[in-house]
């Protein structure tokens, strides 16, 4: 933007700590700006705003981190404009090899002032409650496998192994039950493990418990409902994609969704030279993870079950007409590549990209009357 654009207004950029916030300040008239380093908390945060005489001429921003969006929603409550930005969509130099709160927070004010730094979208405190408990329930299942993992390999190492089918199953409990070592210290430690297992299978069946009312309420019932309608895509998968996503339409293509879940291929091409590597893993782990488990739902033909049209009942009629149109294309494609690939985690992560597309397809789809 040109300068007679930003006459009036004075941008803010923050290096935001969980102690201290330097503070770039760069006044309309000024090319350099200044900098101040101010407490983190409520009180020293509205008192530097104070100090404006007009808080609406005042555009500030930080990078998404660890501090969260309160800062966000703080200076918004006191009238000031703010972004939050994409922290990997900073412009940087290859010979910028210093980094402090300073030269970052003077670097933010200049860019944004500039125009070229790209904001984030900001959840509402309800729907970042919800995506919080989803991302919880996710690290109860990671929680859960690892201590399943400790157990099995304590049982592997004294000669118990389970051989009798798929594991954690109730005959593969009922088999636990069994298990019986003479030595204390060696039984003492085969309780412990089992009762971490105990705990955290407890702790999952809560989670899930207070996630499921959610998904027949706002803000996300009818993401839940449309979503729900896919092959692969329960209700707490659905839950987990509409929390994340949020505002599907901030998505102008289906191409920057994609991008988005890090499932796009790497490149590198150059002249005539085209060299496509692995996935990017870029954006949000936790949707790529969700689609990829939903990808392996299409290794079988096309059908629709009894849990599958129990999700489409009273769903709109072209939602499942789409979401048909999507199985008997990523069935078929699954089949195919899997005949081709010797991995099929290279299979499902294609599929996973394609169901993103069809996904995307059908949140930013016009509803029929």
């Amino acid at each position: 933007m040109s300068s007679l654009a930003h006459r009036g207004l004075t941008y803010l950029g923050m290096d935001v700590h969980k102690d201290s916030i330097s503070i770039g300040i760069l006044a309309p008239e000024d090319d350099v700006p200044e900098v101040e380093k101010i407490f983190h908390d409520e009180a020293s945060v509205r008192r530097f705003v104070a100090r404006f005489p007009d808080t609406r001429r005042l555009v500030a921003c930080y990078e998404a981190g660890p501090t969260g969006y309160e800062l966000y929603r703080l200076l918004i409550s006191t009238g000031v404009s703010c972004q939050v930005i994409a922290p990997s969509l900073i412009p940087r130099t290859a010979a910028d090899r210093v980094k402090t709160d300073r030269r970052d927070c003077r670097k933010l004010a200049r860019l944004h002032r500039s125009g070229n730094l790209v904001a984030i979208r900001v959840p509402n405190r309800q729907e970042e409650a919800i995506r919080d408990l989803c991302r919880a329930r996710a690290d109860m299942v990671e929680d859960l496998d690892r201590a399943r993992k400790r157990l099995g390999a304590f049982l592997l190492r004294h000669g118990e192994v389970w051989r009798g089918g798929s594991a954690w199953t109730m005959k593969h409990h009922q088999w636990l039950t069994a298990r019986r070592f003479d030595d204390p210290a060696m039984a003492a430690t085969f309780a412990h493990y089992r009762s971490v297992v105990d705990a955290r299978s407890r702790e999952l069946t809560a989670a899930e418990a207070d996630l499921a009312p959610w998904y027949g309420r706002d803000p996300f019932a009818d993401s839940v409902r449309r979503l729900g309608a896919y092959r692969g895509v329960a209700q707490l998968g659905a839950l987990t994609l509409a929390s994340e996503v949020g505002d599907w339409r901030r998505f102008g293509r289906a191409s920057a969704f994609m991008g988005f879940t890090g499932l796009v291929p790497s490149e590198y091409s150059s002249g005539g030279k085209t060299s496509r590597g692995h996935i990017t893993k870029a954006g949000n782990w936790h949707m790529r993870t969700q689609l990829i488990e939903s990808a392996w739902a299409y290794q079988s033909g096309p059908s629709v079950g009894v849990e599958l049209r129990k999700r489409q009942d009273g769903v709109d009629a072209d939602t499942v007409k789409r979401a048909w149109a999507a199985q008997t294309r990523l069935c078929g494609r699954f089949r195919r590549l899997a005949a081709r690939k010797n991995f099929k985690n290279v299979v499902a992560a294609a599929i996973a990209r394609e169901l993103c597309g069809f996904l995307w397809a059908e949140m930013t789809a016009q509803k029929s009357a």
